[in-house]
């Protein structure tokens, strides 16, 4: 019995050395984070609530980057109309949003360099809109993935760029070789932007990035009214450790602290406005990736996949609070 006893305690003891430092003080945020997902947010959930990785030991080698863009077969995916105005145009991990108004199109996060053509371009003709009203391209952040397709929009288009001024900053200090916009509209907090009978408002939420922009906006299915909330930037980039984020003046617990603010701030600002659709850049944050194939079973008078209340939304933005609030403790 005492041999048992003692084996339990090593084992014990054991598990504990090895369990994450700060683990214990994170535990009550990541409780939070969970019970808040439910099954309806896990992706989110099980991608931000993890420990941080260990940093890379001096000397080990990053694995080779291929060169060039991937297959079409790895990346394209169809364009699918969602409400009456709101278009995903996206690729099969990242999302373009468009919003048809009366006086034109918003796009909303136009991809990387090689597929703004084939998803955002050619996704418009095929589901019958014309590329050439495109009159804005919101950028949630400047990071490849959201914002290297703006150029091709801009000079083929003439659609004016609009992002926040810190990521504009962002943008024009990247050393990236990928095509760059040029400096055009900067959005304040609280931004409203017009185009015809629809308003846009663009809230600077930062975190992901200094000026992350995540949005408030309106759709329309059938004769019914919803408002969607798009929140502009997910993973904890910095995580990595890159010197595009951590400086003496910006270390990890400041981008953590960044995040939970901007995630508590626009939770109170979606359930004013009575959001109850959710809206993400990644499909599978939003559900995208399952609710999208939905949309074409859709008969008239069912439920919208979309639409998920009120409440639904508040608590993907409480996952993203306590998650990141979790961050600095593990």
């Amino acid at each position: 019995m005492k041999a048992c006893i003692f084996a339990l305690l090593v084992l014990f003891m054991a598990t504990s050395a090895q369990r994450p430092q700060g683990q214990g003080r994170a535990a009550p945020h990541v409780a939070a984070a969970k019970a808040a997902a439910g099954q309806e947010h896990l992706a989110l959930f099980n991608t931000i609530c993890t420990p941080p990785p260990r940093v890379q030991q001096p000397g080990a080698q990053a694995a080779a980057q291929p060169q060039g863009p991937p297959p079409r077969s790895q990346w394209y995916a169809p364009p699918v109309k969602v409400f009456d105005n709101l278009y995903f145009v996206g690729q099969s991990a990242y999302t373009a949003w468009a919003v048809t108004t009366s006086a034109g199109i918003i796009v909303i996060d136009p991809l990387f360099e090689y597929s703004v053509e084939e998803e955002v371009v050619n996704g418009l003709s095929k589901l019958g809109l014309d590329p050439k009203s495109i009159r804005y391209v919101v950028v949630s952040h400047a990071h490849s993935d959201h914002v290297a397709g703006a150029a091709l929009l801009q000079e083929r288009f003439g659609a004016r760029v609009v992002m926040s001024a810190d990521d504009w900053e962002l943008l024009a200090t990247d050393p990236e070789r990928w095509p760059k916009a040029k400096r055009d509209l900067v959005a304040p907090d609280g931004y409203k932007l017009t185009l015809g009978d629809t308003t846009l408002v663009l809230y600077v939420t930062p975190g992901h990035t200094l000026g992350t922009i995540s949005s408030i906006i309106p759709v329309k299915d059938g004769d019914r009214t919803h408002v969607a909330a798009l929140w502009g930037g997910t993973g904890f980039n910095w995580r990595s450790g890159s010197p595009r984020y951590i400086r003496p003046d910006r270390p990890a617990t400041f981008w953590y602290d960044q995040y939970a603010s901007s995630a508590r701030r626009f939770r109170e600002i979606a359930a004013k406005a009575g959001a109850d659709v959710l809206l993400s850049n990644h499909p599978q944050y939003d559900g995208s990736t399952t609710k999208l194939p939905m949309m074409g079973q859709r008969r008239p008078g069912q439920p919208h996949p979309y639409v998920i209340d009120n409440p639904g939304v508040s608590r993907f933005l409480t996952v993203a609070e306590e998650c990141a609030k979790a961050g600095p403790l593990w």
